[in-house]
């Protein structure tokens, strides 16, 4: 009879922890990650009164079975219901994940590696990323200063580190000139004067703005003219009638409308007086220069431009179908040298700056430019005009920064980082005020072959142990398993309904364990009355 009241306890025990791990998981119904756990029983250790015994064919006599007398149950395990996901809560918040499948997040706290599912994120002082719910740092791997990520062992995402706070400028390398010239355009029909020498006030105005290699704006003054005499216009196309026009430079101003061909001098008097800089660009096959006894000291001011190397001829020519307006090509005799091989041939001219050999040294300007080297095919500008046409209407030409067919070589200013932005993949962007963006890392994720052999150590943290599986140290991608929902968190995959009927099974359980043991102290009461 002494053993009912310990089967009594024995269940009152296991009740008891199954109604502590109840409680934890209702609890824990709205933290974030959460993952609920479940207890399961199993019988205790039975005292066998009488052993099994098998037939007797001597005397004729049945086996019979065991007696056995049971001793209660106890908790066979507390599992983990990890691989159910929970919840997913709309925030709308770019650093906030839900990650959708089985992997986890890959977080440091104490030294320690630990992996959670909580993906509410921020950046902390240093610029690290980091969860908000444990305060442990975010891991994964760094891009490199061209934005490609470097896989390899996971560390501490500093994604606003000092060097990725600005983004570097670029300068520009393809500019598109796009837009109508009208044949009978008053402005075409100039006089361009002696053979070296552009009169800057002649001819119909383009104009393309660039970035150097600082970043800074520069604004480049084209002329397009109709040539009085026959130039050399190349091989349009066999059997078609062409127009051609001569493109050349009138001036390159700054962001503040200084030319470049001029610098202000600040002379031993204390007065100043304007100086040739010697700055020389080129413009398809012609090379352009300010000489000195065109430019008015005084004012700094210049109507004439020569042509240092080579002459008119040498300078830009585009052609157009007489018939249809359509563009031709760019005469390849004058379009700077492009390659062959190249994809701008036929389409685009030459437009490089270098600060020349000319004038005085403090006169010169920096050498911000990468000047066109037609052996590698780099440096300087493509001025794409394969998109001109020559049509019966009013002249108006535009142009765009970047290559028309790809977008690419606009150039740009520095930028100052603004924010940063996680994709589905894991990919940490940061957004620039000079409408860049940037590559700056990617999140790792672990997965394991037992994720419910997890230890949890609080704070939405999980522990790897010898029956989960190892992490490699090195992790791996979102995509490989599932993806992230950005602006979303996992929420508890507690369910309150499930919590509350395991609750009830688990209070009657309790109470029918507590009756066992009075109604065996009843019968141990009776027992000792027998005495009376």
């Amino acid at each position: 009879m002494m053993r009912s009241l310990y089967s009594g306890v024995a269940g009152l025990k296991t009740h008891q922890t199954r109604m502590d791990v109840i409680g934890n998981n209702i609890a824990n119904v709205n933290t974030v990650g959460f993952k609920g756990s479940s207890v399961n029983f199993a019988d205790q250790f039975y005292q066998t009164t009488s052993p099994a015994t098998g037939p007797d064919a001597a005397t004729a006599a049945a086996g019979s079975n065991a007696k056995q007398i049971g001793l209660g149950s106890q908790v066979a395990s507390i599992t983990t219901n990890i691989t159910e996901p929970g919840g997913t809560s709309s925030t709308n918040r770019a650093l906030d994940l839900a990650i959708n499948g089985e992997s986890f997040l890959i977080v440091k706290s104490g030294g320690a590696t630990y992996f959670t599912k909580a993906g509410a994120l921020n950046v902390d002082t240093n610029g690290t990323l980091y969860s908000t719910v444990n305060n442990a740092t975010v891991q994964g791997w760094m891009a490199d200063a061209a934005g490609n990520v470097q896989r390899d062992v996971v560390r501490d995402l500093t994604v606003m580190s000092a060097d990725n706070l600005y983004y570097p400028p670029t300068a520009t390398t393809n500019v598109t000139l796009k837009g109508n010239i009208d044949k009978n355009d008053k402005d075409l029909q100039v006089t361009t004067g002696a053979d070296d020498v552009i009169t800057v006030n002649n001819g119909l105005v383009a104009t393309i703005s660039f970035y150097d290699k600082l970043g800074q704006l520069f604004t480049a003054k084209l002329l397009i003219v109709k040539p009085e005499e026959e130039v050399n216009a190349g091989e349009p196309a066999e059997g078609v009638e062409f127009s051609s026009y001569q493109v050349f430079l009138g001036d390159v101003m700054d962001e503040n409308g200084n030319s470049i061909f001029v610098k202000e001098k600040t002379n031993e008097d204390g007065s100043t007086s304007y100086v040739a800089t010697g700055a020389k660009v080129q413009l398809g096959g012609a090379t352009y220069s300010v000489r000195g006894e065109n430019l008015n000291t005084e004012t700094g001011k210049f109507t004439q431009i020569s042509i240092t190397d080579g002459g008119k001829d040498d300078a830009a020519v585009i052609n157009f179908n007489k018939k249809t307006g359509e563009f031709l090509n760019v005469s390849s005799e004058t379009d700077g040298g492009i390659r062959e091989e190249s994809k701008d041939k036929n389409s685009s001219i030459v437009f490089s700056i270098t600060p020349g050999d000319e004038g005085e040294e403090a006169d010169r300007i920096d050498n911000t430019f990468d000047p066109y080297d037609p052996d590698s095919g780099t440096g300087g500008i493509m001025i794409d005009v394969s998109s001109l046409t020559q049509y019966s209407t009013k002249s108006n030409l535009t142009y765009t920064k970047g290559d028309k067919l790809e977008a690419r070589g606009a150039g740009n200013i520095a930028g100052e980082m603004k924010g940063i932005s996680i994709d589905e993949d894991g990919y940490v962007y940061g957004t620039y005020n000079n409408g860049s963006k940037k590559c700056l890392a990617q999140i790792a994720v672990a997965t394991f072959n037992n994720p419910s052999g997890l230890e949890a150590v609080g704070n939405s943290l999980f522990a790897q142990t010898l029956n989960s599986g190892t992490f490699d140290g090195v992790g791996e991608a979102v995509s490989i398993s599932g993806s992230f929902t950005v602006g979303a968190l996992e929420m508890s995959n507690v369910d309150l309904a499930s919590e509350f009927t395991t609750m009830i099974t688990t209070q009657r359980g309790f109470q029918a364990n507590s009756r066992i043991i009075t109604t065996t102290d009843s019968m141990l009461e009776e027992l000792v009355n027998l005495k009376r």
